[in-house]
């Protein structure tokens, strides 16, 4: 009798801590997201960069200011994906620690800008995942890659579900739809950028390319001269500004998304998300990159999208308008050439 009595008090103690920890710990803000206990992740202090730097180092990340993203995660399962929790994390941008390195690219004598340039991060498991400059460096909101140091659930007020809590420190990308670039505990991150020497066409009457051909791993395997009229358009209205010449007036874009331009040559699944690189040249040279994940994998709905542009004789017959971008640098015209790899 006394054991039964027991077990009944303990299971309603148990019941109540758990709905304690779903209510909020501050009703005097309007905060949604501090609303349950904030939870400390065991992490690596310091951070190794390397690879196409000219000062590689072992950062220390605790004397970067701590940043907050929320997210849904969610994982590739099969055919479907499959919801594991709502969070906030704390932690460390890759902004913040990659602002103390300088990148020293192989061809920077030739192309100088980070546009091209991509991160490989991982952990003592070798697992990989690639990132590129472009997330990190040229978003609207930036920040939104962290290394994260402490955790909290975001509990919905009726179901008050309880999430999993990690228990390792993870990579987390906010703006990831399916979350299979957080891979836990990273400790290095190494720079690289893109090998194949296109020499910049500077002043040139023309650079007109009528023709994208595109490749994986360095077989061609179409070319494109008109874009399939099945393809929804897009259109984004933007203030245009590049990071070099400033405002270059409000204008309007319209287009198809390049994701669905490409999606027969890809297939969506972990490998890609992790690890695939998508390089966009265009006639003159100019070039940049995008991973995998920030073209198919988006919760934000910022696209890249392709531009019909065959009325510019100059810079024709296609263009790039990459939506999530705050400048327009890596909006390549005249594309001649897509790199998948």
């Amino acid at each position: 009798m006394k054991r039964s009595i027991f077990l009944a008090l303990f299971l309603v103690v148990t019941l109540w801590s758990f709905s304690v920890l779903a209510q909020d710990t501050d009703d005097k803000t309007n905060d949604f997201y501090d609303n349950s206990p904030t939870v400390k992740l065991p992490f690596s202090k310091t951070m190794e960069v390397s690879g196409e730097v000219g000062n590689p180092q072992m950062i220390d990340i605790t004397t970067l200011p701590l940043r907050s993203v929320i997210v849904k995660e969610a994982v590739l399962s099969g055919t479907r994906d499959t919801f594991i929790g709502a969070y906030r994390y704390d932690g460390y941008s890759l902004f913040d620690i990659l602002n103390q390195i300088v990148i020293k690219k192989k061809l920077e004598a030739e192309f100088s800008s980070m546009i091209d340039c991509w991160v490989e991060i991982e952990n003592s498991k070798n697992e990989k995942v690639v990132v590129s400059m472009g997330e990190i460096y040229y978003p609207i909101h930036r920040n939104e890659i962290i290394i994260a140091c402490s955790v909290s659930r975001i509990v919905p007020t009726k179901t008050k579900d309880l999430w999993t809590l990690p228990t390792e420190s993870k990579l987390i990308v906010a703006s990831d739809l399916v979350s299979e670039r957080n891979i836990t505990s990273p400790t290095k991150i190494t720079v690289h950028s893109f090998q194949k020497s296109y020499p910049l066409i500077k002043e040139a009457a023309s650079v007109y390319s009528s023709t994208i051909h595109i490749y994986k791993n360095e077989q061609i395997v179409d070319s494109i001269t008109n874009y399939p009229k099945e393809l929804f358009q897009q259109q984004y209205s933007t203030v245009f500004y590049g990071r070099g010449k400033g405002i270059h007036g409000i204008n309007e874009f319209k287009g198809v998304m390049l994701k669905d331009v490409l999606k027969k040559y890809v297939t969506l699944n972990k490998e890609n998300i992790q690890h695939k690189i998508i390089a966009v040249i265009a006639k003159d040279g100019f070039r940049c990159v995008y991973t995998f994940s920030e073209l198919f994998n988006r919760n934000d709905y910022a696209e890249v999208l392709l531009i019909d542009k065959k009325t510019d004789k100059k810079y024709g017959a296609f263009s790039l308008f990459p939506a999530q971008d705050y400048f327009s640098d890596r909006a390549i015209k005249a594309i001649s050439e897509i790199r998948i790899f």
